[in-house]
């Protein structure tokens, strides 16, 4: 049987045009982020040599012109790549307060004008012959995905069926790789990566924001955000049956209505109280280390500078086996989207986490032997392809949207201002200090990134629930009946809690 044009997939779990339409305007958010992450790195070398003109230009009348020298040049550019995330680090504080505001949709609206703005910044910065430009922009669309990488997993999670929201989740992921990989494609030297057109390379990201600004009108606003918060139950059954194709959506607004009741009986949750209060001090260490073994695996050191890393192995075509990189990136992506709702969360984030650290021990290894044995350059590049293979077999994906599992909705939005703040923490740090580490450790740098990832495996071994197949609000109720720091049934003995067998939408 077809319904609104689609199948049944899973069984009880219904796809309709509106879900749909609502996740793919929500991910363009998630493709900008991605696109802004990889635009930077492959024209790398022409933008230096336009600061370098640049600062040369400014000399002009007071004495003989001199380049600028390598450090200050080091420093412009580690600035240019980790502006971006000292934007997302100020923004993500703003996303509780604009997702409680104006609601997930209208906040995603919103945030769009701060990405036409940071477009428009660095698309005129060649014209206007100012890095700062560049910088400022590079902030400003910083900002954008600080708040867009919180909101999308929030909204997709809050309007996907039970059963899906794992794969619908992964969407997230599967669009910031996307976006990696076409500002690869977008940044070759044939296409937009040239002298002339650079300052488009960084411009492009205005057109999927206004994209998105045009289809957002027409998908609905989340149920639960206005069923629970705004308690709208008549605007929340309408938008309920354009997402289920459904008349009848008693069971989804029973399942609301019984968290609503809960959340009632909790106090409103402040970021203090989130890690003073017994039933959340748990899910929010985890939901903060989790973001913390993305963005500290090294990953982000592949995807901002594998070009000059690339050029260290010897590559004198270090851009196509960059956007190799990106390919193996959303190929595994894809591969986790049909694995999470069958392996579970911990189960892939752990196997990507064991992965990762052993390709970063060959790296290593090759690295190290590579002046004596030039073949190895062979070898580390197929390590770092592992490397990012795994990564987003687990570790790429799993963090994003396990965050809005792991709290009912009064504390969501809440537990994603932090998780996201620690995100861009840690990816201001990875972004700012890895050409000054390479620098001081050589070869060794991977070394303290497989070091790391052992560890985080061993927390997501000890520490991390399953969430797959279980409504927001049992994750929530697993952790206040047992609040103590482990819940060694639950994880270990893949004690499975009774679920509804529906189609109910969360």
């Amino acid at each position: 049987m077809m319904s609104d044009g689609f199948q049944h997939l899973g069984g009880a779990e219904r796809v309709t045009c509106t879900l749909i339409l609502s996740v793919f305007t929500a991910v363009l958010g998630s493709l900008q982020f991605g696109y802004n992450i990889g635009v930077i790195n492959a024209p790398q070398k022409i933008i230096e040599q336009s600061y370098n003109e640049t600062w040369i230009k400014r000399q002009a009348g007071v004495g003989e012109p001199l380049p600028i020298d390598q450090a200050t040049l080091t420093t412009l550019w580690s600035l240019s790549v980790a502006i971006f995330s000292i934007g997302g680090m100020v923004s993500s504080f703003l996303l509780g307060t604009l997702a409680e505001w104006l609601g997930r949709k209208k906040a995603m609206l919103v945030n769009n004008l701060l990405a036409v703005i940071g477009g428009i910044l660095m698309g005129l910065s060649q014209y206007c012959q100012s890095y700062e430009m560049l910088i400022l922009g590079r902030f400003v669309i910083g900002a954008y995905c600080g708040i867009s990488s919180g909101l999308v997993p929030m909204y997709v999670g809050e309007i996907s069926p039970t059963r899906l929201r794992g794969t619908l989740g992964t969407l997230h992921q599967l669009a910031i790789v996307s976006g990696i990989l076409v500002a690869q494609i977008f940044g070759l030297d044939v296409i937009m990566g040239t002298n002339e057109l650079w300052p488009l390379l960084l411009a492009v990201t205005v057109f999927p924001a206004v994209l998105q600004a045009t289809l957002l009108p027409l998908c609905p606003e989340s149920p639960r955000y206005l069923y629970i918060i705004r308690k709208e139950e008549g605007k929340a059954k309408h938008c309920l049956r354009m997402l289920t194709g459904r008349w009848d959506v008693t069971k989804s607004l029973m399942e609301m209505k019984e968290e609503k009741r809960k959340m009632d009986m909790e106090p409103k949750v402040t970021i203090a109280q989130l890690f003073k209060m017994a039933s959340y001090r748990q899910p929010i260490f985890i939901a903060i280390v989790l973001q913390l073994s993305q963005q500290l695996s090294g990953i982000n050191a592949v995807f901002y500078y594998s070009t000059s890393i690339f050029i260290g192995m010897g590559i004198q075509q270090p851009v196509y086996i960059t956007i190799g990189v990106g390919i193996v990136n959303t190929a595994f992506t894809v591969v986790s989207l049909f694995l999470v709702e069958r392996m579970g969360r911990r189960t892939l984030h752990l196997l990507g986490l064991a992965g990762m650290s052993g390709c970063a021990f060959t790296m290593t290894i090759s690295l190290a032997l590579l002046e004596k044995l030039p073949w190895m350059s062979y070898i580390s590049t197929v390590a770092i392809f592992g490397f990012v293979a795994f990564f987003e077999v687990g570790p790429g994906p799993i963090p994003w949207f396990i965050v809005a599992e792991l709290f009912s909705q009064g504390p969501r939005p809440t537990a994603m201002t932090i998780a996201g703040f620690a995100n861009w923490t840690s990816n201001f740090i990875v972004a700012m200090t890895f050409q000054y580490i390479v620098e001081l450790c050589g070869p060794f740098v991977f070394l303290i990134f497989a070091l790391l990832l052992i560890g985080f495996f061993g927390f997501t071994y000890f520490m991390v629930p399953e969430t797959r197949g279980k409504t927001f609000e049992q994750i929530a109720a697993t952790f206040r009946r047992n609040p103590s720091f482990l819940d060694w049934e639950f994880k270990q003995n893949g004690t499975e809690l009774e679920y509804l067998d529906d189609d109910s939408t969360v």
